[in-house]
């Protein structure tokens, strides 16, 4: 079995163009969940947050983050 990859925050916000503020409050809001952390305390994503992150992005042109995670929650993507 392949173990699965997961990305370090800077990693994430080099393969998205987000910062490093948006992806931690990304998190802190829910709307993206942490897979694991490292020894040291850093977080660790899966690679499913890439379609998440796309998916936040596309509904923030015309919703709050707010009713994001509304809609995120309410289609069972939580």
């Amino acid at each position: 079995m392949t173990p699965v990859k997961l990305f370090r925050i800077g990693e994430v916000m080099h393969y998205t163009g987000l910062s490093r503020q948006t992806v931690h409050n990304y998190t802190l809001l829910g709307l993206i969940k942490e897979a694991d952390r490292t020894d040291g305390g850093h977080r660790l994503y899966s690679e499913e947050v890439f379609e998440r992150l796309k998916r936040i992005e596309e509904l923030k042109r015309t919703k709050t983050l707010k009713e994001i995670r509304l809609i995120l929650s309410s289609h069972g993507e939580q």
